[in-house]
C-alpha cells in the first residue's frame, strides 16, 4: 500500500519528464512504465543520499533513454516533435509549456520549457506556443534536451542534474546554456536566457 501510494503521488511529474524526454505519448507512456516498475523492484536499494524525486528522475530518464534507443531501431510514425493528440498530456496543472513566449520573443531570464505562460488561458496563441517548442525539443540532441528538460521542467539543480545523468554540474550547466541557445534559435527568439542557480532551503 505504502509503495502504491507513492508511485501515485509521483506519477505525473514523472510522466511530463516522459513526455518531455521521448516525444509522444506512446513512446511515453512505454518509458513511464518501464520506470514505475524499475522503481518498483528497485526501491530497497534507495539509500536516502538523494531526494527520492531525485533518484526517481533517474530512474525515468534512464527508461527514456532505453525507449529512445528502441525507437531508432524501429522507426515509427509520431517520432520526435510530433505533438501530443490531447493536447495537454504534458502540462502540469496551472502550468504552461512556455514561460513570458511572445511572437516577437520573450522576457530576459524566462524559461522555453517550463513556467506560466501569458497566454495560459487555454486559448489558440498557447496551443500554438506549446506545440513549437514541443516540435523544436525533439530536434534538440538528446543529452541538450535531457539537461535543459530536468532544469526548467523539473526544476532541478546543477548537482541534482549531475546526479541524475552522472556527469559533472559544469557539463550540466554547458549542456543547458547550449541546448537554450539552440531552443531559443529554434523558435524564432533572439538570445537564450541565462541561467539562474537554484538555491534550496
Amino acid at each position: 500500500d505504502a509503495l502504491d501510494a507513492l508511485l501515485r503521488r509521483h506519477h505525473d511529474r514523472l510522466w511530463r519528464l516522459c513526455r518531455r524526454l521521448v516525444g509522444n505519448d506512446a513512446d511515453a507512456q512505454d518509458a513511464l512504465q518501464d520506470a514505475l516498475i524499475a522503481i518498483a523492484r528497485g526501491i530497497r536499494r534507495f539509500d536516502g543520499r538523494s531526494a527520492f524525486s531525485t533518484w526517481s528522475y533517474r530512474v525515468a530518464t534512464n527508461a527514456c533513454l532505453d525507449e529512445l534507443r528502441r525507437r531508432r531501431r524501429r522507426p515509427v510514425p509520431g517520432a520526435l516533435g510530433t505533438p501530443a493528440a490531447d493536447g495537454d498530456g504534458d502540462r502540469a496543472p496551472g502550468a504552461s509549456v512556455v514561460d513570458h513566449l511572445h511572437p516577437g520573443g520573450r522576457a530576459a531570464g524566462a524559461s522555453l520549457v517550463g513556467g506560466r505562460s501569458p497566454s495560459s488561458d487555454g486559448g489558440i496563441g498557447a496551443v500554438a506556443d506549446r506545440l513549437e517548442v514541443d516540435d523544436a525539443l525533439g530536434r534538440l540532441p538528446d543529452d541538450f534536451r535531457l539537461a535543459v528538460v530536468l532544469r526548467d521542467l523539473c526544476d532541478l539543480d546543477y548537482a541534482e542534474i549531475a546526479r541524475v545523468l552522472d556527469i559533472p554540474p559544469g557539463t550540466v550547466r554547458s549542456r543547458i546554456a547550449r541546448g537554450r541557445a539552440q531552443l531559443a534559435g529554434l523558435v524564432g527568439n533572439q538570445a537564450p536566457s541565462s541561467d539562474r542557480p537554484t538555491t534550496r532551503p
